[in-house]
C-alpha cells in the first residue's frame, strides 16, 4: 500500500510542477504590445498624440531608429501645437477602431520672412522632458493625459520614420510558485513513502532458517571441565545480533556475525536514506531558482495617502507655465549660460537668458569690467535649489515664473527672488529682474506650484498699491523720507531701505564739500520708476508679490563757466563714456530692483520689502 500512495504523490507532484512550468513558458503570452508609428509623406516633426500614447494600460517606451541625431520631446499638446504653428508637421492620431493615421498638419501661422522654417527643438525652455540619441534611441514614459510627444532630428532633416510605441503586458503567473512548491512538498512525500515501502518489504522478506536439530541428552560433566569451559566463552568477543543484544548459542535465530560488520551495516542503512533524500531537494530548488516575484500571489498594495491640497482649483483654471522638473532644468540652463558670459565678458550671450533691468546691469558691468578689473558683477544665478516655485497659470503667451533660489547649503549668501518670462512658445525664459532677500523677510503664502497663480492686472484696485504706481510711490518716499505722503505705506525694512539711499547721497555730497568743490559744481539726486512694467504674482491671501524698477540719478555739473567736472577718481564712469572730462557734467543712473510683498486692500498690513538690488546702470555726459 505504501508504493501505491508513493505513486500517487509523484503524480501529483508531476501534475503541478508541470502545470507551474507551464505557466512560465508554453502558456505565457507576450510581454508587451506594440504598435508601429509610420507616415507617409516625410516632415521635420512628427507628432504623436496623447490618446495614442495612452491607448493601453501602462508606461510607454518608444524606440526609434534613423540616421543621425534623434530627439524626443514631451510638451502639453497645446503647447506643441503652438510652437509647431507656423510649419507642417506629421500628426499620429488614434482613430475610434483603436487604430492609428497619419496626417500631414499645415502650418496656422505666417513665418515672419514667409518662408518654412528649419527649427532646432533641442534646447527649448517648451518641453517638459527631453531625450537626444545618434541613430537609435529608446525611451521609457509615463505620459498623462493632455501630453503629447514630438519626435525630430535637427529641424532640417526629416523626423526618424522607424518609430515603435510599447506597452508592457502583464505577464504574471501567480499560481506558478504556489503550484511548484507544493509539488516539491508531494514529491518529498512520495520519497519518504517509497523509502519506507522498500524497507518495509525487506524486512517481511528477511531469511527464514530452518528449526535446529534436537540436543543431545545432557549428561553430568565434571566440575573441573565445565570451568574450563565458561572460562573459554568469556575469553571469546561478544558478537551482537540484529537486536543489539549479544548472540550466544541460545539464540537459534541470530547467526553469528563479527562486530565490524555490524557497524558497517548501521552506518550505510542512514546514509542510503539521506542519498534518497538529496534529489528531491534538489529539484525543487532548481524549479524555484530564478523565480521572481510575478509567480507569486500580490496582497493588495496598501494606498498611499495623498497629501492635502490646500489650494482649490477654480473652473477654468489653466495650467502652470512649467513643472517643476521643467523650472529646475531651466534654471541649470540659465545658470550655465550666465556663468559662460560672467567669464568671458559676452552680453550677447546673456541677452540670451537676461531681459530689462537685470540685462542692462550686465551690460553695463561687463563694460566696465573690460577696463576696471575689480569692478563687482551682479549676484551670479545658483542652480542648486528652488526653494519657491511660482509658475503663472496661464496657457498663452507671455508666460511669467516666479522663484526664490538658494545657494545650495551656504547660509551666507543671500537667496535671490527672481522673474522670468517666455514672450512667445519659440523663446525662452529670460529673467527680468532679480534682487537678494532681505534678512528679516518672509514671503507671504503662494500658490502651490502644481496649481500655478494669476498675475495681477498692472492697475489693480484691490490691492494696497496699485502695481503700476508703487514704483512712483517708493520713489517719492526716497526723495522726501518723511515728508512724503506714501512712508506710511511701507513697512519698517522698506523705509529702512529709503533711508539707506538717503545716507549714500548725503555722503556724496559731504565728499564734495570735503574736496572744495560744493562752490564750482552742483550734485543733485532724484529717484523715479523705471522703464520696466511691474510684475505682480497674486498670493493666496488676495496679496501679490510685485516687482519693479527704479531710477536713482545723479546729476553732477559746473556752476562756473570755467569749471569742468574730472573723472580722475570715478574709472568706472570713464569707462563707459570715453572721456575724462566734461564741461556740462555728467548724469550717473543706477537701475534699483525690488521685490514688494503688497497686501489687499483694506488690510492693516503694510507693503513689505522683500529684496533689492542696486547696480551701475549708466553713466552718459550732459550735451
Amino acid at each position: 500500500m505504501r508504493f501505491v500512495w508513493a505513486v500517487v504523490a509523484f503524480v501529483l507532484a508531476a501534475v503541478l510542477i508541470g502545470t507551474g512550468i507551464a505557466q512560465r513558458t508554453i502558456f505565457l503570452g507576450p510581454k508587451d504590445v506594440t504598435a508601429e508609428v509610420a507616415v507617409k509623406t516625410p516632415q521635420a516633426y512628427t507628432v504623436i498624440d496623447s490618446a495614442v500614447l495612452r491607448a493601453h494600460p501602462g508606461e510607454q517606451t518608444l524606440v526609434a531608429q534613423g540616421d543621425g541625431t534623434i530627439f524626443v520631446a514631451q510638451a502639453r499638446t497645446a503647447d506643441l501645437q503652438a510652437w509647431l504653428s507656423d510649419t507642417s508637421y506629421n500628426r499620429i492620431t488614434l482613430g475610434k477602431d483603436g487604430k492609428t493615421s497619419a496626417k500631414v498638419v499645415e502650418p496656422t501661422v505666417s513665418p515672419a520672412d514667409g518662408k518654412q522654417l528649419e527649427r532646432n527643438p533641442a534646447g527649448s525652455d517648451l518641453w517638459l522632458d527631453s531625450f537626444t540619441g545618434k541613430n537609435s534611441l529608446s525611451d521609457r514614459m509615463q505620459v498623462p493625459e493632455g501630453v503629447s510627444v514630438l519626435v525630430a532630428s535637427d529641424g532640417k532633416a526629416d523626423a526618424p520614420r522607424d518609430v515603435v510605441l510599447k506597452w508592457p503586458l502583464d505577464t504574471a503567473t501567480p499560481w506558478a510558485g504556489p503550484l511548484m512548491v507544493v509539488g516539491g512538498i508531494f514529491l518529498l512525500l512520495g520519497l519518504v513513502l517509497y523509502v519506507l515501502a522498500i524497507r518495509h518489504s525487506r524486512r517481511g522478506r528477511g531469511p527464514r532458517r530452518k528449526a535446529p536439530p534436537p540436543l543431545p541428552l545432557t549428561e553430568p560433566i565434571d566440575v573441573a571441565d565445565r570451568a574450563a569451559v565458561e572460562g573459554t566463552r568469556a575469553d571469546a568477543p561478544a558478537v551482537e545480533g540484529a537486536s543489539g543484544k549479544p548472540a550466544s548459542a541460545d539464540d537459534p535465530g541470530q547467526e553469528p556475525t563479527s562486530e565490524g560488520a555490524v557497524r558497517e551495516r548501521r552506518a550505510v542503512r542512514p546514509r542510503r536514506r539521506a542519498l534518497l533524500l538529496l534529489p528531491a531537494v534538489g529539484v525543487t530548488a532548481a524549479l524555484l531558482t530564478g523565480c521572481t516575484p510575478d509567480i507569486w500571489p500580490q496582497g493588495a498594495p496598501s494606498p498611499t495617502p495623498s497629501p492635502t491640497e490646500t489650494q482649490a482649483v477654480e473652473a477654468g483654471q489653466q495650467a502652470p507655465a512649467v513643472t517643476e522638473a521643467q523650472a529646475s532644468r531651466i534654471l541649470e540652463s540659465v545658470s550655465a549660460t550666465l556663468a559662460d558670459a560672467d567669464k568671458n565678458l559676452d552680453a550677447a550671450k546673456a541677452a540670451t537668458r537676461l531681459d530689462g533691468a537685470a540685462l542692462e546691469a550686465r551690460k553695463t558691468a561687463y563694460s566696465v569690467r573690460k577696463s576696471v578689473a575689480d569692478f563687482a558683477l551682479p549676484a551670479t544665478i545658483p542652480a542648486e535649489k528652488i526653494k519657491i516655485l511660482v509658475p503663472q497659470a496661464y496657457d498663452s503667451w507671455p508666460r511669467t515664473v516666479l522663484m526664490l533660489v538658494e545657494h545650495g547649503t551656504d547660509e551666507k549668501v543671500a537667496p535671490l527672488i527672481m522673474t522670468m518670462t517666455q514672450s512667445d512658445p519659440w523663446s525662452n525664459y529670460k529673467i527680468s529682474s532679480v534682487a537678494e532677500m532681505q534678512a528679516s523677510a518672509k514671503l507671504p503664502n503662494m500658490a502651490p506650484a502644481w496649481l500655478g497663480a494669476k498675475l495681477t492686472p498692472p492697475d489693480s484696485p484691490f490691492l494696497a498699491a496699485e502695481p503700476n504706481k508703487l514704483a512712483s510711490e517708493f520713489a517719492d518716499v526716497i526723495d522726501k523720507g518723511d515728508k512724503s505722503e506714501f512712508r506710511d505705506k511701507f513697512d519698517k525694512t522698506a523705509l529702512a531701505f529709503a533711508k539707506s539711499v538717503q545716507d549714500s547721497r548725503a555722503t556724496l555730497q559731504q565728499a564734495l564739500k570735503d574736496a572744495n568743490a560744493d562752490t564750482t559744481s552742483s550734485l543733485t539726486f532724484a529717484a523715479s520708476a523705471g522703464k520696466e512694467p511691474p510684475v505682480s504674482m497674486s498670493s493666496i491671501d488676495s496679496g501679490a508679490i510685485v516687482s519693479v524698477t527704479l531710477d536713482d540719478s545723479q546729476t553732477i555739473k559746473p556752476t562756473s563757466a570755467d569749471a569742468v567736472i574730472k573723472l580722475d577718481k570715478n574709472p568706472s564712469a570713464k569707462a563707459l563714456t570715453g572721456v575724462d572730462q566734461s564741461a556740462t557734467g555728467f548724469v550717473s543712473v543706477y537701475g534699483v530692483q525690488l521685490f514688494f510683498a503688497v497686501p489687499a486692500q483694506g488690510s492693516d498690513d503694510k507693503i513689505t520689502l522683500l529684496a533689492a538690488s542696486q547696480q551701475l546702470q549708466s553713466v552718459t555726459e550732459i550735451k
